[in-house]
């Protein structure tokens, strides 16, 4: 029996207006294990609280800490519409793991055609800002439609996943979206999280066994070696800070 939370009126974009933040006090969240972080969210939150699940094993772990928990939080994930195989056939898995959808948000069909009429299928290798286009119509502003009037966004992230992302605290507030961000994984490391998993035997994807560590679009992500920091396979072309946007700044609307 699946758990069918979406309605007719998820159709519908709310109102994107900052709201105002909440001001939490962290020493109470950090003391909690990941799983009682996000009740204790729910508990202290007044509204609609967005998870973005990417399917990696941070997502994964999460959404079966909130299915088992039964945690009133909403899960969406940015089907980007160049995923992996193997990762459309996780989210299945997932889904019937859990007995519960998760809600997929998609490009704008007239950008995302007007892109690749432009830059082509492949254009991303062309040059950064291509890429950077690219993940901004895929899935940029699809997160600010699936973020439109939540309270609080949830993450994965984890401040040991890259040197941009080390200033990760568990709780974050979104200025341009006007709304907290929080990083239940923030001070866990990647064994901590693989070794949770396969406690739970929480489903993962296929690709994690052939090298994948960090797993994303299928033009932008290839396997890594041994010893590799674990998101050196996205983008792996580029060089410098490597990010699609998600988890950087948004441009405040005019």
């Amino acid at each position: 029996m699946f758990d069918e939370k979406s309605t007719d009126a998820d159709l519908v974009v709310a109102d994107t207006a900052p709201h105002p933040v909440q001001p939490l006090n962290a020493d109470v969240f950090t003391s909690l294990s990941p799983a009682d972080r996000m009740v204790e969210l729910r508990r202290v939150i007044d509204g609609p609280i967005v998870f973005t699940h990417g399917f990696g094993i941070e997502g994964q772990l999460l959404f079966h800490w909130i299915c088992e928990r039964g945690i009133d939080i909403d899960v969406v994930t940015l089907d980007t519409g160049r995923l992996f195989p193997e990762t459309y056939e996780l989210w299945s898995a997932t889904e019937a793991r859990y007995g519960r959808r998760i809600r997929a948000i998609y490009p704008n069909h007239r950008s995302l055609e007007k892109l690749v009429a432009r830059q082509g299928i492949d254009g991303i290798y062309d040059s950064k800002e291509a890429r950077q286009a690219c993940c901004d119509i895929r899935k940029v502003r699809p997160l600010d439609r699936a973020l439109s009037g939540a309270k609080a966004w949830l993450t994965g992230l984890r401040a040991d996943q890259t040197d941009v992302r080390h200033d990760a605290r568990l709780l974050g507030h979104d200025a341009a979206r006007g709304l907290m961000k929080f990083n239940p994984l923030f001070d866990w490391t990647r064994a901590d999280v693989l070794a949770e998993v396969a406690v739970h035997n929480v489903p993962v994807n296929s690709l994690h066994a052939k090298g994948f560590a960090s797993i994303g679009c299928a033009p932008c992500t290839r396997a890594i070696a041994p010893g590799e920091p674990e998101r050196n396979g996205r983008w792996w072309w580029e060089s410098g800070h490597k990010e699609c946007g998600l988890h950087m700044p948004a441009p405040k609307k005019s």
